[in-house]
């Protein structure tokens, strides 16, 4: 979401297809705000105010539980896990891989966030181990696919950024997808979404989100949430996710002046969304 500027109204499906896919994306807003899944979030410190509030304004309900001695006692009563390893340390990796195996272990879906996973030997590391924790769902920019998906460095990789655009990681993508079982998404000017054989691209979003720290982790967090409502069809849950997620970013930015009320109204329209506005504006489209 946060890597380039968002294309409206292009690569568009025929309105039949158009209007399943705002359909279901609303079935599933109004499933969350109804049901109000307990996501719990393993995050980064810069991430978690953005995350939180994400997750309250489209009805979650976010839980900030990292403490290994909470492990037991809280992940197997939430519905979704959020694993995020933006600041990455010594003491939160093993609550991190005590809640993948504790929420893979309960049939509980959890979404892992690479951050920068090329950064370094021990987060590549890391990452990989979460992998083979089964997540049901991989997102991250296009640099950070690229990275997990090859298991080395990427020599140009630049922290939580992106070098790459999304498209250029679509096969990258497909080939993690087969070898973890996951979903993989990738954030960018067209979202992409693949189970390692369709490929999905969620068109709504708008170029200043680049400009919001935490965009991306937020949308994370929103996948974890849908995902929890219906598990069997993750592919669908994340790309009606990340449509959302970008629909809410296009009506703040009719309303923001700059990026710090771009956020504000982002935050404000999510919780707004409505039916008509949903099903008319959602844009997601089989790539292959």
């Amino acid at each position: 979401m946060m890597e380039a500027s968002k294309r409206r109204g292009e690569d568009r499906d025929p309105p039949k297809v158009e209007a399943r896919w705002g359909r279901r994306a609303w079935e599933l807003l109004e499933a969350v705000r109804r049901r109000a899944p307990l996501v719990q979030c393993i995050t980064n410190f810069v991430s978690m105010d953005l995350m939180a509030n994400a997750l309250l304004a489209a009805g979650a309900s976010p839980a900030m539980v990292h403490s290994l001695s909470e492990i037991d006692d809280f992940t197997p009563r939430a519905d979704a896990i959020l694993i995020n390893v933006g600041t990455l340390s010594d003491g939160w990796l093993p609550s991190m891989r005590a809640a993948a195996t504790a929420a893979t272990r309960a049939g509980c879906p959890w979404v892992l966030d690479p951050v920068a996973v090329s950064a370094s030997d021990f987060r590549l590391e890391a990452c990989l181990g979460l992998v083979g924790l089964r997540p049901a769902v991989i997102r991250g920019n296009p640099s950070e696919i690229l990275g997990l998906s090859s298991a080395c460095r990427i020599r140009d990789s630049k922290g939580a950024d992106s070098s790459h655009e999304s498209m250029d990681a679509v096969e990258a993508a497909k080939s993690l997808a087969q070898a973890s079982g996951a979903i993989v998404a990738v954030s960018g000017a067209v979202d992409v979404i693949t189970d390692g054989q369709q490929v999905v691209g969620a068109n709504n979003g708008v170029a200043m989100m680049q400009k919001i720290t935490a965009t991306g982790c937020a949308v994370t967090a929103l996948i974890a949430a849908f995902i929890a409502i219906d598990p069997p069809n993750t592919l669908e849950a994340t790309a009606c996710a990340f449509s959302i997620f970008g629909l809410a970013a296009e009506l703040g930015m009719d309303m923001a002046k700059g990026p710090a009320s771009l956020r504000m109204h982002m935050i404000d329209s999510l919780h707004g969304l409505d039916e008509h506005t949903v099903t008319s504006r959602v844009n997601i489209s089989f790539i292959t």
